[in-house]
């Protein structure tokens, strides 16, 4: 950003009290102990898969349609167009890999345009949602009924590289929802404030107390940018 750009405008930081736990992150009794269970393996993956999953589906409570698809980054990154891509993705490695595709799945889950990034003017949030929900029961139908080195192909993937085990499809996607909650977390609080999950993750301040933290921050910023100017 040169400096004639404006500054973006940032929201005061909501009061973290407010946020509900939507992560469903409570501490289970797996992995206390040294183990090659894999049942227990799997039931770890899949909790944390899950809990990914309703954190960035939480990221839509009570946003509005327009302020759901507004995009804040040059590349267009909307909470909606998130939810809508992982609900694709989600479909696609537990239903087409192992042989088990989801039934009636829209075309976009197979574009490579992008289409899944974004809700079309004849998509609502509802719809969006209601097939994220779809999605996921399917994938957990997948998890519950494969063993965790249950054979798979990815045909997307590149040749050499397209057989997996239902092991490393858990793992990549954990991985790939995770990522994609943190991208809706930073959109969600660029458009309203609202940060965190509820999970404690996140500090207990005021919104003047977050003013007022920022401020700090910027201040340090700009005092380490003057470093070795004479």
């Amino acid at each position: 950003m040169s400096s004639d750009e404006p500054v973006p405008e940032v929201r005061p930081a909501a009061p973290t009290a407010t946020i509900a736990s939507r992560g469903g992150s409570l501490l289970s009794s797996e992995g206390t102990g040294p183990s090659t269970d894999a049942a227990q393996v799997k039931e770890t993956l899949h909790r944390y898969l899950q809990k990914h999953r309703a954190a960035l589906l939480a990221k839509l409570d009570g946003l509005a349609e327009r302020q759901a698809r507004w995009p804040v980054t040059p590349t267009g990154t909307n909470v909606l167009g998130l939810v809508k891509h992982v609900a694709g993705v989600q479909a696609g490695y537990f239903g087409e890999v192992f042989g088990r595709p989801l039934p009636d799945a829209p075309a976009w889950v197979d574009s490579a345009s992008g289409e899944d990034m974004y809700a079309s003017p004849d998509e609502t949030m509802a719809d969006v949602i209601a097939f994220h929900h779809r999605s996921a029961a399917h994938a957990d139908a997948t998890i519950e009924a494969l063993d965790l080195d249950a054979r798979g192909v990815v045909p997307w993937w590149p040749e050499g590289h397209r057989e997996v085990t239902l092991h490393r499809v858990l793992v990549h996607m954990a991985y790939e929802v995770g990522r994609h909650a943190g991208h809706a977390d930073i959109v969600r609080e660029m458009l309203d404030g609202l940060a965190g999950d509820g999970d404690g993750n996140l500090a207990d301040k005021t919104p003047d107390e977050w003013v007022e933290w920022r401020e700090h921050l910027v201040d340090i910023a700009e005092r380490s940018g003057l470093r070795g100017l004479p």
